[in-house]
């Protein structure tokens, strides 16, 4: 199991800034998925993010991870970045896509109409245009959809990627028993707080996972990605691989 420190208490708060604009709840919760999501952390520290590129997140709510970047950056720059961390990625362009009109205005207050970087839409991933991208993040999202939109959507996003690409998911291990349960519950109170209803949940074991993925022509690597919580929480990292046919 590959630990992952903990940010830094001044990047959550650099990030978690963005977002006053958009009101308390947009700050508030910024700083817990900023601060708690052991998810964000991993992709800073264990470098597995290409330096440059074109990134897509889907189901991005109100742009967190893109916030979090951005600090990043600036603290590099500023010489303040742990020295035994990779330097944190400068991707071209990074595109959010969510459901939610709540969450895209509270993006839209937080970066502005014209970020030089970041754009934050309203739309369905089921249906949204992914366009060429070097790097696809779901994180949480798909076990909204039932297993065949999942296998839609993957598809898709296989053949948006160039080889080599990157999607890296977090799915919760629906063979792990009462950890997945608990996991379960969280997310119906996380939902539920966002003003959200909560929807049929289509959830796959981590071997249906990788199984799903492998068929459409990705190289798949897992971690348990739960930090300190008892979740069944599993970061998948997957690579178009080179000599993959494009996705049916």
């Amino acid at each position: 199991m590959t630990s992952v420190p903990a940010l830094s208490r001044a990047l959550v708060d650099a990030a978690s800034a963005r977002f006053r604009p958009a009101g308390r709840f947009a700050y508030h919760y910024a700083r817990g998925k900023i601060g708690g999501d052991a998810a964000f952390a991993a992709l800073l520290h264990q470098g597995v993010l290409p330096a440059r590129g074109r990134w897509l997140d889907l189901g991005c709510g109100q742009g967190s991870l893109f916030a979090l970047v951005l600090a990043a950056q600036e603290q590099h720059a500023r010489g303040e970045w742990p020295g035994d961390w990779p330097a944190p990625p400068q991707p071209l362009h990074m595109r959010g896509v969510e459901l939610m009109p709540r969450d895209v205005e509270r993006a839209a207050q937080a970066f502005g109409a014209a970020h030089p970087v970041v754009r934050v839409e309203q739309g369905d991933m089921n249906q949204t245009d992914f366009g060429r991208c070097d790097v696809v993040t779901i994180f949480d999202a798909l076990h909204y959809f039932d297993h065949e939109s999942q296998r839609r959507v993957l598809q898709r996003i296989h053949a948006a990627l160039a080889p080599g690409g990157l999607f890296i998911t977090r799915i919760g291990d629906a063979g792990a028993g009462l950890p997945f349960q608990l996991s379960q519950w969280v997310d119906r109170i996380v939902t539920w707080s966002r003003g959200h209803r909560m929807p049929p949940l289509y959830c796959r074991s981590l071997a249906d996972w990788r199984a799903l993925l492998t068929s459409i022509g990705f190289e798949v690597s897992s971690q348990p990605m739960s930090g300190a919580l008892p979740f069944a929480n599993v970061l998948l990292v997957c690579r178009v691989r080179d000599n993959a046919p494009p996705a049916a």
